[in-house]
């Protein structure tokens, strides 16, 4: 492979493997100090001064005057307008998908349940949705429709009263792809404005923009920042890392499709990580000069190159059994299971965001318009998290309903429990109830 494009090789044998992985996978994702005291300053000031410290900010960082803060908000008509505007096959494709996402959520919904006892006492769940939600969406050059879809449909469907969008227009530059899913997707208010600022607007509320109960949504450092720095005042999903893929193939795709697959999460950014697995060297071998060959021909080759460089791997393993073992250590975003019989293994899989099985299962659709979510834990998060789905939007509220006998019953187990923790209010609020 010439220098042109360069990227590891790695093969399991070699007696330094598990040290080479772990520095592939390293991920540093802290904001450095100047970033936390931004991020302080500007949530210092929303929290203070409301709406106005939010105009100056937009200002500053989005070169974007106003007096009013009533201009920063967009009016229903405006989006609809925006959803009138699309071309026929985007309206048409923004559309499909929103129903395939929806679909899909409304499978997750949980309902309330209880039971009970024979004494009488009801014990059970309720489940609620939350009240209020902001969701971030970046905006300018790097828009994201999909994004909207993905962080409103789920809230829509878990029965959040109220959904706040907030999006950055630097200069005034609108996204009209994006104001048209907001529109699909059933936003209830937008704002334009983004940065640390917007997440303590939604967090802290203003003159103007609610106070929400969760944030969610991607964002840049500032946002990220931010968002850690709010968690506690009101909830937000997670604080993500840079796209990341692992392909494990048995050598009998096209090489040329995997190299697309690789290059579809490279062209994120330069943090993105692709990574491939497989266990046939001469099938290695032709992904990197199907690598080679279609570099030229990408629009976002700079990208892509620096990512392929930096952070992607080509990984020999022994079989496929070596393969499972380092996925799950790997515990990828996004993994494509590019075999012949993916769901004889993929019970196998314990840590994964979202997992696409099959050679014709290309990450890209999951993005877009399968159905599932497309946030998705990352950097390894997938051993405890999950994806963005509606159970982030449900609250649940323990119910219990005693009879006096089951009070009385209970009341003989608390009290002594509670006077083994030396706490004789609770034993002696148990024992009131305690039958003679």
């Amino acid at each position: 492979m010439s220098s042109n494009v360069s990227v590891k090789r790695l093969v399991s044998s070699q007696a330094d493997f598990s040290q080479q992985l772990d520095t592939l996978l390293a991920w540093e994702s802290v904001s450095d100090t100047a970033v936390n005291q931004a991020v302080t300053d500007i949530l210092h000031q929303v929290k203070s001064h409301g709406d106005k410290a939010v105009m100056e900010f937009t200002e500053r960082f989005d070169h974007l005057h106003t007096d009013d803060f009533s201009q920063l908000e967009m009016s229903k008509e405006r989006l609809q307008e925006a959803l009138d505007g699309l071309p026929a096959d985007q309206c048409t494709a923004l559309e499909q998908a929103a129903e395939r996402v929806r679909r899909y959520h409304e499978k997750q919904a949980q309902g309330s349940w209880e039971y009970t006892e024979e004494d009488g006492t009801l014990l059970g769940q309720q489940v609620m949705p939350m009240d209020r939600v902001g969701v971030y969406v970046p905006g300018g050059k790097a828009s994201y429709p999909s994004s909207v879809l993905m962080n409103v449909i789920p809230a829509k469907v878990a029965g959040v009263k109220e959904i706040i969008m907030v999006v950055p227009t630097p200069r005034g530059e609108l996204n009209e792809l994006v104001l048209a899913a907001a529109c699909i997707s059933g936003v209830d208010r937008v704002f334009t404005i983004g940065g640390a600022q917007a997440v303590a607007a939604l967090a802290y509320g203003t003159e103007t923009v609610p106070r929400v109960d969760k944030i969610v949504g991607p964002g840049n450092i500032f946002v990220a920042t931010a968002k850690r720095m709010v968690f506690g005042a009101v909830g937000i999903d997670m604080i993500a890392g840079p796209s990341e893929i692992l392909v494990v193939c048995d050598g009998k795709t096209d090489p040329d499709w995997i190299a697309m697959d690789l290059f579809s999460q490279a062209e994120h950014d330069e943090d993105a990580q692709p990574i491939l697995l497989s266990w046939d060297k001469d099938f290695i071998d032709q992904v990197e000069a199907s690598i080679e060959k279609l570099m030229p021909t990408m629009e976002r080759e700079p990208i892509i190159r620096v990512s392929m460089a930096e952070r992607a791997a080509l990984i020999q393993v022994k079989d496929l059994a070596e393969a499972i073992e380092v996925t799950n250590r790997i515990a990828p975003e996004h993994l494509e299971l590019s075999i012949e019989d993916p769901q004889a293994i993929v019970g196998q899989i314990r840590h994964a965001g979202a997992i696409f099985m099959g050679r014709y299962t290309a990450e890209a659709l999951g993005d877009y318009c399968a159905g599932p979510n497309h946030v998705l834990p990352t950097s390894g998060t997938a051993r405890f998290s999950s994806p963005l789905g509606v159970y982030d939007f449900q609250k649940r509220s323990s119910l219990i309903m005693c009879s006096a006998e089951g009070a009385s019953e209970m009341g003989k187990i608390a009290s002594i429990l509670a006077r083994g923790e030396s706490l004789t209010a609770h034993a002696r609020s148990a024992e009131y109830r305690i039958k003679d």
